[in-house]
This record gives C-alpha cells, sequence and structure tokens, in this order.
C-alpha cells in the first residue's frame, strides 16, 4: 500500500532516550550550554528526531523537566510506602535528606538548574510546584499536613547545604532534627 504510514515506529524508545539525554546535557553544561546539536550527539539520534519529538529547544527542556519531577516523585513515594509505622517512616526521610539514593550529585545539578529555570517559566515552575504537592501527598501517608510541610522543607533545603558546604551531613543531627519536628508538631499520643 502506497502513501500509508506505518502504525509502529521503528525506535519505539526514541523519545525517552531524548528526554534522557536532555537531563544529561544540562547536568553536565548547564541549561545555558544545551543545544539541539549536544542533545541529537548525545541520544545517538539524528538532529531532525528532536524536531519529529518536540516543537523546540524549550519544549524538550519542559518535558525533560517533567521526567526528572515523576522519577523524583516516584523514588520519594517508594520510600515512605515501604515504612510500616511512624518511627520507619522518620528513618526514611533521614534517608532522603542523607542517603547516597535520592538527590545524587547528579540529581542536585538538575534541581539547581530546575529551580533556576523555574523561576523565569512558568511552565516549569507548574511542575517544580506540582513536585513538591506530590512530595507533600507522600509525607502525608505517615504525617498531618504541617508536619508534611516542614519536613518536605527539610528535604529540600539540607541536601542543597551538603552541596553547597561539600560536606556529607551529620545523619545524627539530621535525624534529631527530624524526630524533632515530627514530636513538636505532632506529637504522638
Amino acid at each position: 500500500m502506497g502513501g500509508t504510514r506505518r502504525e509502529v515506529p521503528n525506535d519505539p524508545g526514541r523519545k525517552a532516550r531524548i528526554l534522557d539525554a536532555v537531563l544529561d546535557v544540562v547536568a553536565e553544561s548547564g541549561i545555558h550550554k544545551t543545544t539541539h546539536r549536544r542533545v541529537a550527539a548525545r541520544a545517538g539520534v539524528p538532529l531532525g528526531s528532536l524536531t519529529y519529538y518536540f516543537a523546540g529547544l524549550d519544549d524538550l527542556l519542559v518535558q525533560a523537566f517533567a521526567r526528572l519531577a515523576d522519577t523524583m516523585s516516584e523514588h520519594y513515594r517508594d520510600s515512605l510506602e515501604r515504612a510500616a509505622t511512624r518511627a520507619e517512616a522518620e528513618a526514611a526521610v533521614v534517608e532522603l535528606v542523607c542517603g547516597p539514593e535520592y538527590g545524587t550529585s547528579r540529581e542536585m545539578t538538575l534541581i539547581f538548574e530546575l529551580y533556576g529555570y523555574a523561576n523565569h517559566h512558568p511552565q516549569v515552575m507548574a511542575i517544580t510546584r506540582d513536585w513538591l504537592h506530590r512530595s507533600r501527598e507522600s509525607l502525608h501517608l505517615h504525617f498531618p499536613e504541617r508536619v508534611c510541610m516542614a519536613l518536605d522543607v527539610l528535604i529540600e533545603g539540607w541536601p542543597i547545604q551538603r552541596v553547597i558546604e561539600g560536606a556529607p551531613l551529620d545523619r545524627a543531627l539530621v535525624a534529631a532534627t527530624v524526630r524533632a519536628i515530627v514530636a513538636g508538631l505532632d506529637p504522638e499520643p
């Protein structure tokens, strides 16, 4: 049949690979040095693939940051869903702040880039705001709203301090702070 379009793409993982490449380029070079050419080269796809899947560089960045927020939110949620008790939930929060799996060096670099870009881009700000709400919903599995807000600020802020200071966090201090926040804002009966 001449003139018909194939229903199945010949490279079904290409769009995801491109989005991962965008995040790699942003993490390595920053948003200001992210170009179509760098992304295509990193993804190992023809340059034209980018315009097939995305309206432009802005669309690439928006979708890549949405992917980052989704991935980080899933990990955050999984960590808290595994907790069966309040004490385990507090330990999960400490692990989110101090552990090696959440807020890796690459992720922290991407978060810095996301925050800077969101400050000037309403659509990325909306993605960032949605991520914040999903984080609080995950914390709400174990804690009331006021505690969720305080813990989320702690989870966001302390890793930033770690990166800026270039030193590991004091896990005992983080755990004591988490316990103090929980006990101070919602003492168990």
